[in-house]
């Protein structure tokens, strides 16, 4: 059963525990019929996973020795194309036998919609919160949680095309199931309520101000106030099916919801032509990034090679330029292991040190790691390196003056695999006033302003009780000086 969408937000994680609890004590109890999970490393259909009321398929690639509590990525095609294509071109399984999460990959079977096997992103019946085809992939979910053992808090999305319109539209009608989803050359959330065809919805004629792209996204969803997920989106510049004008589209959505600006925090220039944009939340952490790929035509960023940033195999809208999925999985944190540090054999870098700030910009510096091949930095624990960094220093910029910011180094072997993370430091760049930082208890943790033992909060500095660690108590806290935070509820 779809949960209510007026049901209250802070309920919702609860609630889909407890029914994902229930379906599996029923699939033992009451001898429904339902796939077993995949126990070989390969693509298996799933069935008896729901209603199913979007008439859809359901794939799974769960690696081998899956641990519990790993992340789930749902990988939706694009149009003419099914779940093995994607499976096979888009070079997602890679990233799950290395970083360890499960892949789920829905499939539009049906012949009847104007353009074959596409997603109906545009039709409400199927893309609004507990309906067709948006309630399907819902259940393919809750099946994962209960078969797979997922992580809720880690649930991923991904689609090109028109998977990516049904992706943008997910994460609107569901923003408390996904922690983050990345649209690939897809339309803005909810941008048709006439069906695939409005072609408005794809040529970029569609005139729409920033703040009415958010309104969209939280009409999908009425009465959800937050969190949002943090949202990737991919476009080529030649693209004349989906035109590169939706990636703005996009962006002035989810950043206007995310309540940030149009103006990118930093802009950095990767393979392929790619050039990636970063918006910032009011923490300094990535909550919008779009990825331009010059001259790219219409289809899914690959990059067929061995090498850990490279994926997939070319073919029809798999388009050899670079590998989208690595970049994405880094953005989603799919390369953490999932648990604040790697889960290779190689030791936490020591002597990790703040070597100079000044008013947009850190400077670090660490021990060498023996075996190491490169190092990930990680910034209030997200991945700020494109790529592993050689060198045993890195200057991150794009930051904000006046900010208190968390690192934390590892090191990579020369297969890709992330080993133990370092301890923290904090680096607060020069300028600006003491400023104050309204979240909840969870994202005050991860954004390195307060810590948690036993389950309960305490902030950084002055250790003050913040209660519980959790999504739902919410506080302010001031920074009195650099890395010492006081509760400061209603006086900021």
């Amino acid at each position: 059963m779809a949960p209510s969408a007026g049901r209250p937000p802070t309920r919702r994680r609860l609630l889909r525990g407890w029914t994902a609890l229930l379906t599996g004590v029923l699939l033992l109890l009451g001898g429904l019929t339902a796939a077993s999970p995949a126990q070989a490393a390969s693509l298996t259909q799933v069935t008896g996973f729901g209603s199913n009321p979007g008439s859809l398929n359901m794939y799974s690639y769960v690696p081998d020795n899956l641990p519990a509590n790993a992340p789930l990525v749902l990988a939706l095609h694009g149009c003419t194309q099914s779940a093995n294509d994607y499976y096979s071109h888009s070079g997602w399984p890679k990233y799950a036998d290395l970083y360890g999460f499960a892949l789920v990959f829905p499939e539009q079977p049906s012949l009847t919609n104007p353009i074959e096997n596409c997603f109906d992103w545009g039709t409400p019946s199927n893309d609004g919160r507990g309906k067709g085809e948006a309630l399907s992939i819902y259940q393919m979910i809750q099946y994962a949680e209960s078969n797979y053992h997922v992580d809720p808090s880690r649930i991923y999305i991904t689609g090109l095309s028109a998977g990516a319109g049904m992706t943008a539209d997910l994460l609107a009608d569901y923003p408390d199931v996904f922690a983050a989803g990345s649209i690939d050359s897809g339309p803005a959330a909810q941008c048709s309520t006439t069906g695939i065809t409005n072609t408005n919805c794809t040529s970029g004629t569609t005139s729409k101000t920033v703040q009415q792209w958010g309104d969209l996204i939280r009409g999908s969803d009425s009465g959800y106030a937050g969190p949002w997920p943090r949202v990737a989106i991919w476009q080529g510049s030649s693209d004349t099916t989906v035109n590169p004008a939706e990636l703005t589209y996009n962006m002035d959505g989810w950043t206007n919801v995310w309540g940030i600006g149009q103006t990118p925090s930093s802009t950095q220039t990767l393979t392929g032509g790619t050039t990636e944009n970063i918006y910032n939340d009011g923490s300094g952490n990535p909550a919008v990034e779009t990825y331009s790929v010059s001259g790219m035509t219409h289809g899914l960023a690959v990059n067929p090679g061995s090498a850990t940033d490279q994926c997939g195999t070319t073919g029809t809208y798999y388009l050899n330029t670079i590998c989208s999925s690595y970049y994405t999985a880094q953005f989603f944190g799919l390369a953490q292991g999932g648990g604040g540090g790697g889960t290779g054999g190689l030791a936490a870098p020591t002597g990790v040190t703040v070597t100079g700030t000044t008013g947009s910009s850190a400077s670090l510096s660490w021990n060498a790691v023996s075996g190491a091949a490169g190092y990930d930095v990680y910034r209030n624990g997200t991945l700020v390196t494109s790529s592993p960094v050689t060198a045993t220093s890195y200057t991150d910029s794009g930051l904000s003056g006046g900010t208190t910011y968390s690192y934390t180094v590892a090191a990579v072997d020369s297969s890709g695999t992330v080993g133990t993370r370092s301890t923290a430091v904090s680096a607060t760049t020069t300028g600006g006033a003491a400023q104050c930082f309204t979240d909840n208890n969870y994202n005050q943790v991860a954004a390195g302003r307060a810590h948690q033992t036993l389950g309960e909060t305490y902030a950084n500095g002055s250790n003050q009780d913040m209660g519980l660690y959790n999504l739902y108590v919410t506080h302010t806290l001031k920074e009195t000086s650099a890395g010492y935070y006081v509760i400061a509820d209603g006086t900021c």
